[in-house]
């Protein structure tokens, strides 16, 4: 009989590793038995021995007539403030912003992922916890541009997108109520109403969305239809078999015809965005942030049973910030049925986000070569890291890459094993460089000419404190009003502050602020240099506040200015010219 310690080789289970606070941790017996108990119901582990893939071509580089180094606006774009949106930004605000952007010489513009969430639950709007990485976040349409919405008024929107707009930040009730009025009219209006064309170019739509559609449309009709997740359905319902579905789609193809009818409009706006950046001459055009999973009662998780895991949860072991550990909120991964269906479903979801963008970036890409699971029954510090096909998955990512004319960035933030930063280098996948992350030894920050070429160089991220927050300290402020450690003293932060002004003057930058710091990361050799609007725009709070939920109000922050004046704001100009300047394009 193996001992568990074998049976736990078998499917890739590391019995030991060493969490964030740099303790050495075994994992438990009974942890290893529930993991194999879990990965063991969809699979046998037969084909653990994942085998090894030789970088025959990198991944793709950028257009040959790109400038050697680059910059870009990075927004959220749910947040983005217009005279036109509906309190949420949406793809018409987005071929806005392009425009701004190829006026300002950008080559970039830099986005919060575009997943299709749960749409009708007001509560569901992280755009790192979705539904499908396959299909797309309707809220971003532009229900006004619509051919058959009849428009505000005959809809009896008007009070109620006034009120939207006005909102300090992005009301999802409200939003959800009238865009679901909204997109209902102009669905009702297409079957009664829409031009032969129009219905031409729908029915090729849905010819070109095969089975994967099909499934997505019946799972949001029965995901309305039952309380529960979908592993509490009726028997019938639990797993996704084609004949039914499609039996199902003809005897209700009102109800489900309005989330296919949805997905072409969102596409067909999305597209023209890509479409406008190409057009502008932009070399990057739009780049694309992808989550690192889905949520384990979501549409990916019911479609691909074979590869995700709803008992087990994506998180990450305790370090300093938390004691605990940390759970994601996303479903587990099994690494013998990704594997024996050839990486399929990943490729089908790159795929599904580089048709559209010229650079993707893939969120915790160390979950290539591993990730940390826990059983929902146990607690996050009760996970293990598990391995992945990370060969085979690196060669998805390079094929899908010149395939799809896409850079690729992996965000390896943290502590990685050693050689995992050259080894994504070698398969042509850029780094993602934070300059608050990039200390030397004696607790400095490195200077400009230590960041490596073929990588992303920002100041900080969504999960971080913007400039201005960080300056004055407010992200420490605010964490701990919400009764959470802050990690970080205010003596610390002052010593970090004095650190960065300390390095900025080595190079001749005595003026400690935005500008001048993105003038000093603009001396670095690499590729792509992206400041997002928040810092642009001076605001204090930062995006996400990683830990919370309701307390904060995560995922809704809008912009301080309309797109309208943002063209014009003297902020933006300043910063454009010293950074064309610098980088050009």
């Amino acid at each position: 009989m193996d001992s568990i310690e074998e049976r736990a080789a078998c499917w890739g289970i590391e019995t030991q590793y060493w969490d964030g606070l740099g303790q050495h941790r075994i994992v438990t017996e009974d942890v290893l038995s529930r993991l194999i108990e879990i990965l063991g119901l969809n699979g046998k582990p037969t084909a653990l021995d994942f085998p090894a893939v030789s970088v025959s071509h990198p991944a793709y580089q950028g257009h040959g007539n790109a400038p050697e180094r680059m910059w870009g606006l990075a927004v959220q774009l749910y947040g983005v403030r217009s005279r036109h949106n509906w309190g949420h930004g949406d793809f018409t605000d987005l071929e806005m912003l392009i425009e701004i952007a190829a006026g300002l010489g950008a080559s970039a513009i830099g986005l919060n992922p575009l997943h299709a969430l749960f749409d009708n639950l007001a509560d569901s709007y992280s755009p790192y916890s979705p539904s499908s990485r396959l299909f797309l976040n309707t809220h971003y349409i532009d229900a006004e541009r619509i051919e058959e919405f009849p428009g505000l008024d005959e809809a009896g929107l008007a009070d109620d997108v006034s009120a939207l707009r006005q909102s300090e930040l992005v009301d999802y009730v409200g939003l959800i109520k009238t865009k679901t009025r909204a997109f209902s009219l102009a669905y009702a209006n297409f079957r009664r109403h829409g031009t032969a064309r129009r219905k031409r170019e729908f029915a090729s739509f849905r010819e070109r969305g095969g089975h994967a559609l099909l499934r997505f449309s019946c799972f949001e009709f029965l995901r309305r239809q039952h309380d529960g997740p979908w592993w509490t359905w009726p028997a019938e319902w639990r797993t996704p078999e084609d004949e039914r579905l499609a039996a199902l789609r003809a005897s209700q193809d009102e109800a489900t015809g309005i989330h296919e009818f949805l997905q072409w409009v969102a596409d067909s706006q999305w597209r023209a965005c890509s479409t406008q950046a190409a057009a502008l001459g932009l070399p990057i055009g739009l780049y694309l942030d992808i989550a690192v999973g889905v949520r384990s009662d979501g549409f990916d998780a019911w479609n691909q049973q074979s590869v995700f895991e709803p008992a087990l949860e994506i998180g990450a072991p305790p370090d300093r910030l938390n004691l605990e550990g940390q759970r994601w909120g996303l479903a587990g991964i099994n690494p013998i049925g990704l594997a024996e269906q050839g990486c399929a479903a990943f490729r089908r979801m790159l795929a599904a986000s580089m048709q559209y963008a010229g650079s993707i970036r893939l969120d915790h890409v160390l979950g290539l070569k591993r990730l940390y699971l826990i059983p929902k029954d146990m607690r996050a510090d009760q996970g293990a890291y598990v391995r992945l096909p990370f060969e085979p998955l690196l060669a998805a990512v390079s094929q899908e890459s010149l395939a799809h004319r896409c850079v690729v960035i992996g965000e390896d933030l943290g502590t990685v094993p050693d050689g995992f930063r050259e080894t994504l280098a070698d398969w042509g996948l850029w780094s993602y460089q934070v300059m608050l992350f990039q200390r030397a030894a004696d607790g400095g920050f490195v200077a400009p000419d230590h960041y490596a070429r073929n990588a992303l160089v920002t100041f900080a991220t969504h999960d971080l404190p913007t400039f201005a927050g960080w300056m004055s300290s407010r992200d420490l402020a605010v964490k701990r009003a919400l009764g959470m450690d802050p990690g970080e003293s205010d003596q610390e932060r002052a010593a970090a502050r004095d650190a960065i002004a300390r390095t900025m003057a080595s190079r001749g930058f005595h003026t400690l602020d935005y500008p001048s710091l993105d003038r000093f990361l603009s001396e670095t050799p690499s590729r792509l240099l992206m400041v997002s609007a928040e810092d642009v725009l001076g605001m204090m709070d930062q995006v996400n506040v990683p830990g919370t939920i309701a307390e904060h109000p995560n995922w809704r922050r809008r912009l301080p200015v309309c797109l309208e004046d943002l063209k014009g704001d003297r902020r933006l100009i300043a910063l454009a010219k010293i950074l064309s300047a610098e980088r050009g394009r």
